[in-house]
């Protein structure tokens, strides 16, 4: 495989609505930054609140005829998009890394994953099928339909700029509704691209819109009578407000919020196989990804070697710009980003616990503009510090150590957060005591990264989840659709005479 063609398009990026480009009219712009030059690679457009209204218009009057489109008709129609995605998803995956920083093959597994749901959209017409009772009473039939809500929004972090939307659009396109996108405005040019595949694959206009922007964005969508559902994926600080806000102005709500995922290797796990997974998963997208293990708890004495092999592999990170093949870690997303993520670093020091490589002052030659950080590794780490009681969301590994399987287990089930876990372990009944009593939502046993496939539905457990429902899979259909049911007779079969007590089954 030769190098990838690099994302270098200058244009500035604007919304899309009701099928067509659209540059906004606030007047106001932000930065997109390429992470590993430093440097401003174009401007997006921040949207005014006509700017949203005129989205909502848009899917608002798209929306009578979409939920019409009988669900094979909208199959056909995410199927030629898959076909789409297929042919374009380099171009994709070079967007994401221009202008999220991740490296290019992880971003290719991105749009990969953003696909497979798309996949498993394609079947909406067995997905919408529902139940059909004959003969429920004398001469009545009872069914079930499933209907689409209308327009509905998702709002998407900037960590997964394609992966994330496709957890939404596919699904609520599939089930009839219209969608307005709201991307991270730190790395919106994919969400414009997926638009233009669409419309190529024959969606009508105003079916799908996009609305570059910021909080007066979210807050018009949240507020707006017309939007009937909201999917967030973000911080949990935002996920909250985003549920509640929207609850209170009469939405349904799903909101995933943010995350500290652990990993607990036991004794008897094989050591090499958990050094690889721990550094995959906690710096692999340079720590960016809200399934990233950021805390290991390493059980008796198998912690000294974990500790040791990790850190040499940490020393020894090929990190570059993410468009460079060897590549295995790329920049950090912004400068602001940076900084955080090293101002927790001192902060871990601070707290007293033990640094045994320090990622602060990464420099790349011929990027040292760029926003690297190196990966950083903590150990002898407490849970009464900063760096494990919060989402640091970069390159940084904690190591707590504990002295059997009770006390690790009690350690992740304390903490506020239930979105990933995993246990490495050669013990069956370890492995299943273990999945049956953790309280977080998506488990993995001898696997680092959890992440559900399509079919599944995605979602976490006590601060990482606001909602009911979890995302795309069955969940999503559920999320998307509204239950009715339907009980039918006709004449020749009812009875003469009104009837005055609660009617059953005869």
């Amino acid at each position: 495989m030769g190098a990838p063609e690099a994302f270098t398009q200058t244009t500035d990026v604007g919304h899309f609505i009701g099928g067509q480009v659209h540059p906004g009219t606030g007047g106001r712009s932000q930065a997109v930054y390429n992470p590993a030059t430093g440097q401003v690679a174009r401007r997006v457009a921040l949207a005014s609140e006509a700017d949203v209204l005129a989205a909502i218009d848009a899917a608002r009057a798209a929306f009578p005829a979409w939920a019409d489109t009988p669900p094979l008709r909208r199959a056909r129609i995410l199927n030629n998009f898959l076909g789409l995605l297929n042919q374009h998803r380099d171009t994709l995956a070079a967007m994401i890394t221009a202008e999220h920083g991740k490296v290019f093959t992880d971003a290719q597994g991105e749009v990969t994953r953003g696909i497979e749901i798309v996949e498993f959209a394609c079947g909406a017409p067995q997905l919408l099928k529902t139940d059909f009772t004959d003969q429920v009473g004398t001469g009545i039939d009872n069914w079930l339909l499933r209907q689409p809500l209308g327009v509905v929004a998702g709002i998407t972090p900037f960590n997964f700029p394609c992966m994330v939307p496709m957890w939404m659009f596919p699904m609520a396109l599939a089930t009839g509704n219209t969608f307005i996108l709201k991307p991270s405005e730190r790395d919106p040019s994919p969400s414009l691209f997926m638009a233009e595949l669409l419309k190529q694959a024959g969606l009508p206009d105003g079916v799908f819109n996009v609305v570059q922007g910021d909080k007066l964005a979210v807050d018009t969508l949240l507020m707006h009578p017309d939007v009937k559902a909201v999917s967030f994926v973000g911080s949990t600080p935002i996920a909250q407000y985003i549920y509640e806000t929207g609850a209170k102005h009469g939405k349904r709500v799903q909101a995933l919020g943010g995350a500290k995922n652990h990993m607990v290797v036991m004794p008897d796990a094989d050591v090499d196989q958990a050094v690889d997974a721990l550094v995959g998963a906690a710096y692999g997208s340079a720590g960016e990804r809200c399934m990233a293990i950021s805390v290991a708890v390493l059980v008796g004495e198998i912690g000294d070697q974990i500790v040791a092999k990790v850190a040499e592999r940490a020393k020894s990170l090929k990190i570059k710009n993410g468009m460079e093949l060897d590549a295995e870690m790329g920049p950090i997303v912004t400068a602001e980003a940076k900084a955080r993520i090293e101002g927790y670093i001192g902060i871990g020091v601070e707290e007293g616990a033990t640094l045994v490589v320090d990622g602060r002052g990464h420099q790349v030659a011929g990027h040292e503009g760029g926003f690297f950080t190196g990966g950083t590794l903590f150990d002898h780490v407490t849970p009464g510090m900063r760096i494990y009681k919060e989402e640091i969301f970069g390159p940084v590994l904690a190591c707590v150590r504990v002295k059997d399987f009770a006390e690790a287990l009690a350690l992740v089930n304390a903490h506020e957060f239930g979105n990933g876990v995993a246990c490495f372990t050669s013990d069956g009944n370890v492995a299943r005591e273990f999945s049956r009593r953790v309280q977080v939502g998506m488990v993995g046993i001898n696997v680092p990264i959890p992440v559900p496939m399509a079919w599944h539905g995605f979602g976490g457990w006590k601060k990482s989840l606001f909602g009911d429902m979890h995302a795309y899979g069955e969940e999503g259909v559920r999320f998307y659709t509204k239950q009715k049911s339907v009980m039918q007779r006709w004449p020749a079969s009812i009875g003469k005479g009104a009837e005055f007590v609660m009617p059953t089954a005869k």
